[in-house]
């Protein structure tokens, strides 16, 4: 199963509460507040998520967080990178250094077609998507000769 971590979910969680207003300033007891995550996580996430340029901090009385830039530039595949570090489905995907099996290895070109179309998919996804309402879709297939095209 693929799963991201609380820490990537709360993250998506908190840069949908601020792209509801994206050239506001936020606090982060603001933040902690109006999305119900604890004040300790949420600074957690800000400073990763500035520390990855998808944030801007502005200390002082009046200080605050800010998205650096508009929602519609801001991918899936930036946050989970930020939160998680490079998206790879298996070990091959990044590099072959740390397996042993490379030289005998009839797949590893498939998994790493696998894993540029889940990338593609994710960077083509935006924090404004992620606050459009969604259209109810009774199943979502995608076959698997879709990815070897």
């Amino acid at each position: 199963m693929l799963k991201l971590s609380k820490l990537t979910d709360y993250a998506t969680v908190i840069l949908s509460h601020m792209a509801k207003d994206y050239l506001g300033m936020y606090a982060s007891q603001e933040i902690s507040e109006g999305t119900g995550i604890a004040q300790p996580t949420v600074s957690k996430i800000l400073k990763i998520l500035v520390k990855a340029k998808i944030l801007t901090s502005v200390r002082g009385a009046k200080g605050g967080y800010l998205l650096a830039s508009a929602p519609e530039n801001i991918t899936v595949a930036m946050v989970i990178n930020a939160l998680e570090g490079p998206i790879a489905l298996t070990e091959c995907s990044l590099s072959h250094k740390n397996c042993d099996h490379v030289r005998d290895c009839d797949i590893q070109g498939n998994w790493g077609v696998i894993n540029q179309k889940i990338l593609s998919m994710l960077e083509s996804v935006t924090l404004a998507d992620m606050l459009a309402p969604i259209k109810p879709v009774n199943e979502i297939r995608i076959s698997a000769s879709s990815f070897f095209r």
